[in-house]
């Protein structure tokens, strides 16, 4: 179960960072769960280098989406290099 509850969560953790940050990303269902999982591991390392959180410890919804938000940044960054407007 803790398989499919990271997956939703994800999910809804890139829906919000999708929504936060601002400009027209494109992707598409699966896209948006991977950047929301990647996102919350993103935080949970910050927090952990930064002596926020413990190793058991979840990171939290809103360093969850600050962390997708970022990611969010850096893919938009790489899309950017590959595809000059």
């Amino acid at each position: 179960m803790s398989i499919i509850g990271t997956i939703i969560v994800g999910f809804i953790v890139g829906l919000i960072a999708r929504a936060v940050k601002p400009g027209n990303d494109n992707m598409g269902i699966i896209m948006t769960t991977i950047l929301g999982i990647v996102g919350a591991f993103v935080a949970r390392f910050i927090g952990q280098a930064m002596g926020l959180y413990t190793a058991n410890e979840p990171a939290g919804w809103i360093a969850s989406v600050i962390g997708a938000v970022l990611v969010l940044f850096v893919v938009g960054m790489v899309r950017g290099r590959h595809h000059p407007r």
